[in-house]
């Protein structure tokens, strides 16, 4: 996970102005449902983000890649707004979901983290019960129907690919289950408030390689409902599980473009350095 703090980029590591064009989502009738233009932000007096220009389209899968302290987390962190918890930070420029400015004035922002869910890289089922885990938000929510809260879990727990593991002890503690499943649990307690967009922050990086492909093939199977972000430091994760996928260094987006042609034919020297494993 990228530090809070972020270092001034050293002159042995300056980074070129992206020149790679963004998808030409318009061609293929595919909407952009995240837009970032000239987006920058600072811990202090830190800057941690560039000039950020990025579009992500709607029910698609988008990889954020890059050594660690990159900017990449802190920028998924910015799309849900859980970095207004850290004292002394400021953004600049525009941040827009489905067309409204998420920076807004008048924007709620628990509403805002409903809309785009998050799964950290380290589990955290609360230490209730499954059934309670799931329903959490919506209870936050005021939702008290016992019935519809029945409903809401049954279909988040399937959505992520948790139901038959677990549907005959419900009421059992979400601490006895194993790393795998505590992950698909967190995976459906974001589903079950119905986000437009999810975002995982190495999602994977704690698992071993069975429960790592249990959640790729969830991954693949969420992006026909929901829009997806994943930053991960897996390469070959990123190329099994993204349609598109960002490249960044020292807080700068460096390329950003269809996975295959990022991880094939990349038109940055650095993108294909770290490819390549020449540095990172």
């Amino acid at each position: 996970m990228d530090a809070q703090i972020m270092t001034e980029p050293t002159p042995a590591l300056a980074i070129e102005t992206r020149t790679s064009p963004q998808p030409d989502f318009a061609a293929t009738g595919d909407p952009a449902l995240i837009e970032l233009e000239k987006f920058n932000f600072w811990y202090g007096a830190k800057q941690a983000l560039f000039d950020i220009d990025l579009r992500v389209r709607e029910r698609s899968v988008t990889a954020f890649i890059g050594p660690s302290g990159c900017g990449k987390s802190t920028l998924l962190r910015c799309l849900n707004r859980m970095n207004d918890l850290i004292d002394g930070v400021r953004q600049e420029g525009s941040l827009r979901v489905n067309g409204q400015d998420l920076y807004g004035p008048d924007v709620d922002v628990v509403d805002v983290r409903k809309r785009l869910g998050m799964v950290f890289q380290k589990s955290n089922p609360f230490p209730k019960s499954i059934f309670e885990n799931v329903v959490y938000g919506l209870r936050i929510q005021g939702e008290r129907n016992r019935t519809r809260l029945r409903d809401a879990c049954e279909v988040a727990l399937k959505g992520a690919a948790l139901w038959d593991e677990v549907k005959d002890r419900l009421d059992d503690s979400a601490l006895s289950l194993s790393g795998g499943q505590m992950q698909r649990l967190c995976i459906a307690r974001a589903l079950a408030v119905e986000p437009e967009v999810v975002l995982m922050d190495e999602p994977c990086s704690a698992l071993d390689p069975i429960a790592t492909a249990k959640i790729e093939e969830l991954i693949f199977s969420l992006k026909e409902r929901f829009t997806i972000v994943i930053v991960t430091h897996n390469m070959q994760q990123a190329a099994r599980v993204s349609e598109e996928t960002g490249f960044f260094m020292l807080g700068k987006l460096v390329e950003f473009g269809k996975t295959d042609v990022i991880f094939t034919r990349p038109k940055q020297k650095m993108t294909e350095d770290y490819i390549t494993g020449r540095f990172g």
